[in-house]
């Protein structure tokens, strides 16, 4: 769950995969919402290939399609 909520973040803010561990380091906010502790943080190789994997199943779009359309109906 934690590598979804990190691709979603990725995605909003538009992190790269060094920017997106960066920011899980520097910001609290961000690594709660991912579920994750500062001893407990992916590194950029581990958030890229969670990305290829989406990518290449064809994942991503329709994952981030259905979670930005609950999310708008709130």
């Amino acid at each position: 769950m934690a590598m979804l909520r990190i691709h979603l973040m990725q995605n909003w803010f538009g992190y790269s995969d060094p920017a997106m561990e960066e920011a899980l380091y520097e910001t609290t906010i961000l690594r709660q919402f991912a579920g994750l502790s500062l001893d407990r943080i992916a590194d950029e190789t581990t958030i890229l290939n969670f990305r290829r994997l989406l990518e290449k199943h064809e994942l991503a779009g329709g994952i981030l399609q259905v979670i930005n359309g609950y999310l708008g109906d709130r």
